[in-house]
This record gives C-alpha cells, structure tokens and sequence, in this order.
C-alpha cells in the first residue's frame, strides 16, 4: 500500500469519525465535498452490506452538500 493511499484513509476515517460523532452538519462543504469522494473511491464490492451503507451515507453527504450550497443550512 502507497503512503498517499494509507493518507487518504486515515483522513476518510478522521471524517468519518466526526461525522459518527457529530453529524454531517458539523463539516464544511469542502469537507463534505472531500470525504464525498474518498468514500467513492474506497472499495467495499465485497461485502454487500457494507457497499449498501456506503451508498447511503452518499446520498446524505450528497443532500448536505445541496443544502449546503443552496444555503440551506
């Protein structure tokens, strides 16, 4: 494993952690624009249940960054 891929998951795993704690409300929009891609670029294709979680989770960095741009919240 690369340093630069072993730097990606532990800052996908930093963000993750607060957003767990948190909430996603609590990141920025660059943030969330950040851990919106590094969630999309971790492969979790092995385990079904896993790769369903992973799918929500984007569809609510994706409402907050809507919400976030739109000035919503």
């Amino acid at each position: 494993m690369t340093p630069f891929i072993e730097d990606e998951d532990k800052e996908r795993l930093i963000l993750l952690e607060i957003v767990s704690k948190k909430g996603l409300r609590v990141l920025t929009l660059e943030q969330l624009i950040h851990l919106q891609a590094l969630v999309e670029k971790k492969n979790y294709g092995h385990n079904k249940k896993v790769l369903k979680s992973k799918m929500k989770l984007l569809e609510k960095i994706s409402y907050e960054i809507y919400n976030k741009e739109k000035g919503g919240f």
